[in-house]
């Protein structure tokens, strides 16, 4: 399964998202922000190579309903409900991410 993490900046939260399920039983995972100076900015692309779209908060998933409709039609999308209190890698949002995540896959 391709799997797509986004966050705003795509520095902390996704981006350890990305580091923990890349290659976890053999998904894929990619991540990507919203915002405009995000480190990888959500493209088209990537919302259509990606089976399942992981949104931290629920402004992430405003902002890409709003921006690719159509790419969205008929994709799986959660909103993990994680907001941006945690460092990249730091346990805490590791073992948030792995319980959060651990079901949809």
């Amino acid at each position: 399964m391709n799997l797509l993490f986004l966050c705003s900046q795509n520095k902390r939260r996704s981006l350890t998202a990305e580091r923990l399920f890349d290659g976890y039983n053999g998904h894929s995972a990619r991540s990507a922000g919203t915002e405009s100076n995000a480190r990888i900015k959500v493209t088209a692309g990537l919302i259509g190579r990606a089976d399942v779209i992981f949104c931290m908060e629920k402004k992430h998933l405003r902002r890409i309903r709003e921006k690719f409709a159509v790419e969205l039609n008929g994709k799986k999308i959660v909103c993990l409900n994680i907001s941006d209190d945690y460092e990249y890698m730091d346990e805490d949002l590791q073992a948030l991410l792995l319980s959060a995540v651990g079901e949809y896959l």
